[in-house]
């Protein structure tokens, strides 16, 4: 078991990167939080005890001399929404998911820092429909939409970096589809929970995904830091759902009415089409894309994950899902964007 005092977090401001600064500052860690935003991180890390560093992973030497004195990188930043902004976004993707990670790396090492725990995605994963996926399931490249794509290369990356400095102890935490307090941002799941207490959403899409607490796949990090085997991955996608089941238990814990009918993946695409041409107009952020939709189709039946090895390993469980909801819910409330649950 290694035991360690100091941890630097990349992308600290966004839904794990902050749930893990907080689960970190509980066990009397000193964190040094990477953000992009000195108002996001102010406002995200209110009265908590961190060291705010600003920095961008288009830029990783305008901050690497704070990643000096550090025992631990917990490397959650990740460029991730051009599903949820509509549009290509190809060049962001590589320069920050991948270009981004080497230099992170290289620089972690000439720190100092030995021990990272690098965020990959179950987006690396795939498998018949049907099946339980394991961490060792790989997604053939060639198969992977733009998104999925860096992460697969964000890992070679990494794997890469092992190889030729084999004293670094790297694991990898693969998330599922992430709902939790300290959405600020909000990524996409943060925005369905808003549009359907804002009763915009006009029906029930199909599909299926897996859903996990932002909070759980932080203590996965944790423990993956801790005891997690150099060059392993440990999954933490959560519970399968799809998006029907989803609604239904956003329905139970809100006590309001969500939508019941069913809209095919023809509608859907008309609805994707004309919010990738807002979009492109706005430059506002829409619910539904033809990327997202895209994914929704192939994944479909291949979200259900094997947390056997993480639960043997690192002691994970995951808590209810109307556990979740409700704290999302509570935060939403607390932060004046929803009314509090009763």
């Amino acid at each position: 078991m290694y035991e360690f005092k100091s941890a630097f977090v990349t992308g600290s401001t966004g839904l794990l990167g902050n749930n893990l600064v907080r689960l970190l500052l509980e066990k009397g860690i000193r964190v040094k939080a990477l953000a992009r935003s000195a108002e996001k991180a102010r406002t995200q890390f209110a009265g908590l005890k961190v060291e705010i560093v600003i920095g961008d992973m288009n830029n990783v030497d305008a901050f690497r001399q704070h990643l000096k004195d550090v025992d631990v990188l917990f490397h959650t930043a990740a460029f991730f929404r051009d599903s949820y902004k509509g549009g290509k976004h190809w060049d962001e993707l590589y320069q920050i998911n991948v270009v981004g990670t080497q230099k992170l790396l290289e620089a972690a090492r000439e720190a100092g820092i030995r021990r990272v725990v690098h965020t990959s995605s179950v987006a690396v994963l795939t498998g018949p429909k049907g099946s339980l996926i394991n961490e060792t399931m790989d997604r053939n490249i060639e198969e992977a939409d733009d998104y999925y794509k860096s992460k697969i290369l964000s890992e070679n990356t990494v794997r890469d970096f092992m190889r030729a400095n084999p004293d670094m102890h790297i694991t990898f935490v693969l998330p599922g589809w992430m709902f939790g307090p300290g959405d600020i941002g909000p990524t996409s799941s943060g925005q369905l929970v808003q549009d359907f207490l804002q009763r915009k959403l006009p029906g029930i899409p199909p599909g299926s995904f897996s859903v996990v607490d932002a909070r759980d796949v932080a203590f996965a990090e944790f423990q993956a830091a801790r005891i997690g085997r150099s060059g392993e991955r440990y999954l933490a996608a959560g519970r399968n759902m799809n998006m029907r089941q989803l609604a239904e238990k956003l329905s139970e814990v809100s006590g309001q009415q969500g939508p019941t009918r069913s809209i095919p993946y023809a509608i859907i695409y008309t609805i994707a089409l004309l919010s990738e041409v807002y979009a492109l107009v706005t430059h506002k952020p829409i619910l539904i894309s033809l990327g997202s939709i895209k994914i929704l189709k192939s994944e479909e039946g291949r979200t259900s994950f094997d947390p056997a090895k993480s639960r043997q390993e690192l002691g994970l469980e995951f808590r209810p899902v109307e556990e979740t909801l409700r704290d999302v819910l509570q935060d939403l409330g607390t932060r004046g964007i929803s009314p509090l649950p009763a």
